[in-house]
């Protein structure tokens, strides 16, 4: 039954005086709160898209992307230990995944979609911990508990991750080292196991090639459902999870028999029920995300706000006498309809906590809902805000009223603190920009005249990939600038500062302005970098320092500010009826010279009523209109910001025949209006532009639509019968789609530059001699011969934006390429397709020769020196990728390896299990699955192979051979550590005093004075997993051990 009025503002008043309080806003935790509830729809955060639905295997065929986010938590908090006070949730499994213990490319995939949210208030640590949430509850679990406030580890922690062949002694052992119980050891693995499954890849002698779905056999009946299934099949006596029947039992891996069996089952038939189930893992899951290192303090769990500001900004307007207050309040309609809500109202104080508003009747604006967002258990609406406030008076807070349409109301005061917002330092966004290209930032922050005389900085947070390559999350730096004080209009003195952001990830920096130290501080922080412009527009300001405007000449002391090093010095930037701040932008400075100021403006007058503009520029105004019927009214260029104007959105379509601003905020472009668009009435079109309150930009599913007035008649101009379309071919180059950024930086990072008047032809030709071209983000143009890792092929409708330099052609979009390659590469380097274009071996790839279809080894890969993946693959591409390596090969039709060496456990198959044609090229073999295209090259000589040593430490130890594990027990029972610097001298060393020794899986060492029961000998190839501290060496393989035996003296 659907509530009535007057009882949803029950339910509202009650959420505000019960226990479930909002935080006190701003709070630490306000970015993860988003993060977690606020998944899609309005300013959606999408956290959630990898794994929904569940089932959704993101990383791959077979990967149920939900478990394997399960998992990276799991493996992340396992080596905790809880007598030392250290490892837990801490994000150090970014360090760790090449040490043995954490196979498969999902630990890896999964740390690289999270260091897209990572910074400076969402740790990598937090972010594992919201994937478990995300996960569990994405696919039916209960929502577990998220607390807050995990910090990330630096370096790797210890060993101790569980591996299949572990006694239950040695699991009993670790997870009572984690802070479990024995009971909780066997719901922890129930319930990290309800999703997901084991795969050929990772583990071949447990799931034989061939068998289960896309190399993967589940632990129950519903992979991608979080139910009881992996109990009750367990239970019956139906199940098929492969760490409890079939090959792991032959093997001694069948862990989750050997966890679920060890209290006789009373555990795991207590969780047969889906009640019971669920409320469990709900508790122990909950438990697991909250191991944390001593001294890390996690927050009370965070639940979503009832009422939240969301990016309120201040802007100073031009001429300078008003601020432009923008943002939207954020209203949880979970038990609230939207539909139930009238208005929100926000009423501000002035900067001395007063009621002084200049002219306006009140200090106070109205909002009706514009938008609904979307969480797993929540719905919200925003209320958009825009109003202006008076320079010379400011705000310092404000207040929320929830109005009813029963007449009702609520108030929201921020748990009687009122929603702080300070004027004293500011962000002006329209001056700032950035370069995303080269990171080239620029910012211009307005200091409040009584504050100017504090230090004033630049704060840049800012991600820079690893240079190693085997660890997945960049590296969170900052960088503080001093700014430059310049002008003074009004109440606010301009400061500058530049900064180049390394790394090419700019968009994903935060900037913010602070003006003073420590406590009494004054800041406008946490500003997404990638929301800036561009370009920074200039500023027309005509106010007096220090007042309103009045007849006067600023002196050169104040008129005069670099805004970066590298710019120069005009005296005629502005006209005498204006003057700009510094006419602030990547290539101008003001000079120091006298700058007349208008007397155009005498006190602050009210705020002017909007109204509809005829014209725009060259352009008339047609009227209000409707979208289309399932696409957009104007089809062409796209753009989306809060400073949005006629104006704005009319420089953004130039070249275009139509133009209209929607939602206050976005801005169409096109040469004609669909057909299915229709005339809508006027006042339907009532939202206002978020860059200027005088003036409207449409509202929801409605377009302020202007048309041009222009003739066009010039080759120069683009005639109306031209239209935006994509470029199959630019010169050389053929068009390969729409593609994204790699995972960690560019796609394409050979070169790059960026251009207003950039064109696929200019793009073209800067790129000449490369194998790819791409254009982004309009105007920024990338080259290079190979795809970055993580670069996958995008939807062609995502490359929206038009060129700069030409609105007839795409040129990408943010974090969208425009890919281009070559028509046809050098005849050195492939070999040209039969008369009947069908597939075969290709004999060379200079300077590389085939050898031969190989196996992958029975544990880990062939080829170890570095890998990446790619939807265009090509021999080509992968051997310009391996050029330092002595080897390569291709898998899979898309996956490319290098290395200097073959293992002997990789051995030649027939040439037609490699029947996989390249993902680029379809008259290439790339490989097969677990079989390798291979490749040689025969000017790089191969580095000594890893072997036995006949003896260990001066002949004190000799090789006795490859040995299996015992039976439910280690084969050498005496003693064991791990280090994933392991060696055969340091287990040798280790186990002093013992007949045997053997090393296992890289980095695991025993001692022992006999093989216990079911421990037999076993191929020395089988045991060809090298030592973690010596390449050279071999330490055994998974459930095999390099034995070596003391020599009698």
């Amino acid at each position: 039954m659907k509530p009535s009025a007057s009882l949803l503002a029950g339910l509202l008043s009650l959420a505000a005086r019960t226990g479930r309080a909002d935080p006190t806003w701003p709070a630490a935790t306000d970015e993860m709160e988003e993060i977690v509830f606020q998944l899609s729809g309005h300013r959606g955060r999408l956290f959630s898209d990898l794994i929904t639905p569940c089932n959704n295997e993101a990383a791959g065929p077979g990967r149920v992307t939900a478990s394997e986010w399960l998992r990276v938590a799991f493996h992340d908090m396992a080596t905790a230990n809880r007598f030392s006070g250290t490892g837990g949730i801490d994000a150090s499994l970014q360090f760790e995944l090449n040490n043995g213990e954490n196979t498969g490319p999902g630990h890896r995939t999964t740390l690289a979609f999270y260091a897209n949210y990572l910074s400076s208030r969402s740790s990598m640590a937090d972010l594992i911990a919201a994937g478990t949430y995300a996960s569990v509850r994405g696919c039916g679990g209960l929502a577990i508990p998220l607390k807050l406030g995990r910090k990330d580890a630096s370096a790797a922690g210890s060993t101790g991750v569980p591996q299949p062949q572990n006694s239950i002694g040695t699991f009993r052992q670790q997870f009572d080292r984690m802070g479990f119980t024995s009971v909780e050891m066997v719901q922890v693995t129930a319930c990290g196991h309800t999703l997901g499954g084991v795969h050929t890849a990772e583990f071949p002698e447990l799931v034989p090639a061939g068998t289960g779905v896309n190399g993967q056999v589940g632990f129950d009946g519903t992979v991608a459902v979080f139910d009881n299934k992996v109990a009750t099949e367990y239970i019956d006596g139906t199940t098929t999870n492969p760490l409890v029947v079939g090959p792991s039992v032959r093997l001694n891996r069948h862990s989750d028999f050997k966890v679920f069996n060890s209290d006789g089952n009373a555990t795991i038939n207590a969780m047969s029920s889906l009640e019971a189930f669920q409320n469990v893992c709900k508790t122990v899951l909950q438990k697991m995300i909250d191991v944390v290192p001593r001294g890390v303090t996690l927050t009370e769990p965070i639940v979503p706000y009832m009422v939240k500001p969301v990016d309120m900004q201040l802007t100073l307007n031009t001429p300078g006498n008003t601020l432009l207050l923008t943002g939207s309040i954020r209203v949880r309609t979970t038990d609230l309809p939207g539909d139930s809500i009238l208005n929100v109202v926000l009423t501000w104080k002035d900067r001395n906590g007063g009621d002084k508003c200049g002219s306006a009747a009140s200090c106070s604006t109205t909002s009706t809902q514009q938008g609904v967002a979307s969480g797993f258990d929540d719905t919200f609406a925003f209320f958009p805000i825009s109003t202006l406030v008076p320079a010379s008076s400011g705000i310092s807070s404000f207040t929320i009223k929830i109005n009813l349409r029963d007449g009702t109301s609520q108030e929201y005061d921020n748990n009687g603190n009122s929603y702080p917002m300070n004027d004293g330092i500011i962000l002006q966004k329209p001056q700032s920009c950035l370069l995303q290209g080269t990171g080239a930032l620029t910012a211009t922050a307005l200091v409040r005249n009584d504050l100017k005389g504090l230090p004033v900085n630049l704060g840049v947070s800012y991600l820079v990939p690893r240079n190693n390559g085997n660890n997945p999350v960049p590296a969170l730096n900052t960088a503080d600038v001093v700014m430059t004080e310049g002008d003074c209009f009004g109440s606010y003195t301009v400061f500058s500062g530049s900064f180049t952001i390394p790394g090419g990830l700019s968009y994903n920096a935060k900037v913010s302005v602070t003006a003073g130290e420590g406590e009494t501080a004054v800041t406008d922080d946490f500003n997404h970098a990638g929301n800036l412009g561009g370009s920074c527009l200039p500023f027309s300001g005509s106010v007096a320092c220090g007042g309103d405007a009045t007849s006067s000449v600023i002196s050169s002391s104040t008129s005069s500010t670099p805004v970066s090093s590298s710019t120069q010095v005009s005296s005629s930037v502005a006209p005498s009826s204006v003057v700009s701040s510094s006419q602030i932008s990547s290539s101008t400075q003001i000079s120091s010279s006298s700058i007349v100021v208008s007397s155009s403006v005498s006190s602050i007058t009210a705020s002017p009523t909007p109204a509809r503009k005829s014209t725009v520029g060259g352009y008339s105004l047609i009227g209000c209109w409707t979208e289309g019927t399932g696409v957009r009214a104007l089809g062409g260029a796209v753009f989306t910001y809060d400073e949005m104007t006629l104006e704005s959105c009319m420089n953004d379509c130039a070249g275009f025949d139509f133009w209209g601003t929607e939602y206050g905020r976005e801005c169409y472009c096109a040469n004609s209006v669909h057909s299915s668009s229709q005339e809508a009435p006027e006042a339907d079109c009532n939202m206002l532009c978020a860059g200027d309150p005088t003036e409207y930009c449409g509202a929801g599913n409605r377009i302020e639509l202007y048309s041009t007035t222009a003739t066009r008649s010039t080759s120069t101009t683009p005639t109306p019968t031209a239209t935006l379309a994509r470029q199959p071919t630019v010169g050389a180059y053929t068009l390969v789609g729409c593609q994204t950024e790699a995972t960690v930086g560019r796609a394409l990072s050979q070169d790059s530059y960026a251009d207003d008047s950039m064109t696929l032809e200019s793009c073209a030709t800067y790129c000449n001699g490369y194998t790819y071209f791409a254009t982004e983000y309009g105007r920024e143009c990338y080259c290079g011969n190979s795809l970055n890792d993580g670069s996958i092929p995008a939807t062609q409708t995502d490359c929206s934006m038009t060129c700069a330099g030409n609105p007839f052609q795409y040129c990408g979009a943010g974090n969208r390429l425009e890919l281009y390659r070559l028509s046809a590469l050098p005849s050195s380097a492939i070999t040209a397709p039969s008369a009947t274009s069908t597939p075969g071996i290709t004999p060379t790839v200079s300077p590389y020769s085939f050898i031969g279809c190989y196996t992958e080894p029975p544990t880990g890969r062939a080829l170890t020196g570095a890998t990446y993946a790619s939807a265009l693959m090509t021999l080509e591409s992968c051997a310009e990728f391996c050029s330092a390596f002595k080897y390569f090969g291709t898998e899979y039709s898309a996956e490319c390896f290098c290395g200097d060496s073959l293992p002997s456990s990789s051995v030649n198959a027939s040439p037609s299990d490699c029947s996989m044609t390249c993902a680029g090229n379809n008259l290439q073999y790339c490989g097969g699955p677990s079989r390798l295209q291979m490749y040689e090259r025969d000017d790089i000589a191969a580095p000594p192979q890893p072997s036995h040593p006949a003896t260990v430490l001066d002949g004190a130890w000799s090789f006795s051979g490859c040995r299996t594990e015992a039976t439910g027990v280690r084969a050498l029972s005496s003693k064991g550590m791990a280090s994933a610097g392991m060696t055969l001298e340091i287990c040798a060393e280790f186990c002093q005093g013992h007949k045997y020794f053997g090393t296992e899986y890289g980095a695991e060492c025993y001692c022992g004075e006999d093989f216990e029961e079911g421990s037999v000998e076993a191929g020395e190839a089988d045991c060809s997993m090298v030592c973690g501290g010596d390449g050279e060496q071999f330490c055994g393989a998974g459930n095999r051990l390099s034995v070596y035996e003391k020599v009698e003296a």
